[in-house]
């Protein structure tokens, strides 16, 4: 049996550090978890050995110096995208080799666009292994027991076996993903249809999210595709499998970010989806990727158009077949 590491004691980190300790007891011992000392995440947990969601069971220990989780070999990865790259200069002055990281998180670098693999890839320059994780699930229903599926993908087999029989039990079954590059993508966009979803909530528009849930797919494969990952990913777990999470639940950060700003009001939690449409938005324009939901979305929060007749004319765009020009 083995211990392993936890970077990022978020909401996601922090369940995922706790799900590790205590449903894959045949082949975890417990979790080491690290975060910045400072940051109130952490501070909570240190002082009272739980947040707002679970408790810290027995078997997992904090640390506020990286270097004690860098000593077991696998490693997972939960931390706000937009801080990814720095992280991972900071890890690349350790000795990583032959270590397996998963990474967490399901957003994209502003603003080229980049995903958390590839990031990864750039700034450590060490042997590692590296997969993603994807998929539905929150916090809140896993604590009670709900069952939920993942997808774990990466370009080596062996990592993506590994981490599967390691992490497998009977609250998440996860599947072999077949395609990083989509898996990546269609996770960091569900967050932005999040937003939509939240905004068309907040209009008290409900009987268009069914057109969002048909239509979001297609256009996020034209992305998946124009970064050369197969189009029809969008389709699967991490994106279309994740809408039921993502677009109605009242725990989604994404959809109540947009739900309280079509409302004029302020979320102040992270919001993933947010700079991940700022980078959407820039690669969209630059290459002429067809976004139409992004376009909108990006006029309403980052230009402050008015919300009820941009998002009416997204929906009232010229006649055309359902599904001409899928990507």
């Amino acid at each position: 049996m083995k211990r392993i590491s936890l970077i990022g004691c978020g909401r996601w980190g922090t369940f995922l550090g706790w799900y590790a300790a205590n449903y894959c007891k045949e082949n975890i011992s417990g979790t080491d978890m690290y975060d910045i000392p400072t940051s109130p995440n952490f501070i909570e947990l240190r002082d009272t050995r739980k947040n707002q969601y679970l408790s810290l069971s027995d078997n997992m220990v904090l640390f506020d110096n990286i270097e004690e989780v860098l000593k077991n070999d696998t490693i997972i990865v939960s931390i706000g995208c937009q801080y990814f790259r720095g992280l991972c200069r900071q890890l690349n002055g350790y000795d990583l080799k032959g270590k397996t990281f998963l990474l967490a998180m399901k957003g994209l670098e502003e603003p080229g666009a980049a995903i958390m693999h590839d990031i990864m890839k750039e700034e450590i320059k060490q042997d590692i292994h590296i997969a993603v994780l994807a998929g539905p699930g929150h916090v809140q229903d896993y604590m009670k027991g709900v069952p939920s599926c993942a997808v774990v993908d990466s370009y080596d087999e062996q990592t993506k076996d590994y981490l599967i029989r390691l992490l497998q039990s009977d609250l998440i079954r996860f599947y072999y993903g077949s395609d990083l590059i989509g898996n990546q993508i269609g996770a960091a966009l569900k967050n932005v249809i999040g937003l939509a979803a939240g905004i068309l909530d907040g209009l008290e528009w409900y009987g268009l999210k069914g057109a969002l849930m048909a239509r979001a797919p297609i256009e996020v494969g034209r992305f998946i595709a124009h970064f050369h990952g197969n189009p029809h990913t969008a389709y699967g777990l991490a994106h279309l499998g994740d809408y039921e999470a993502t677009l109605f639940s009242k725990h989604s950060h994404n959809r109540t970010y947009g739900e309280m700003f079509a409302r004029g009001e302020a979320f102040g939690k992270l919001a993933e989806g947010v700079p991940t449409l700022k980078a959407v938005k820039l690669i969209a324009d630059k290459e002429g990727i067809d976004m139409p939901i992004c376009q909108a979305l990006y006029k309403v929060i980052y230009e402050k158009a008015d919300i009820k007749s941009t998002i009416k004319a997204m929906f009232n765009r010229d006649l055309k077949q359902e599904f001409e020009h899928i990507c």
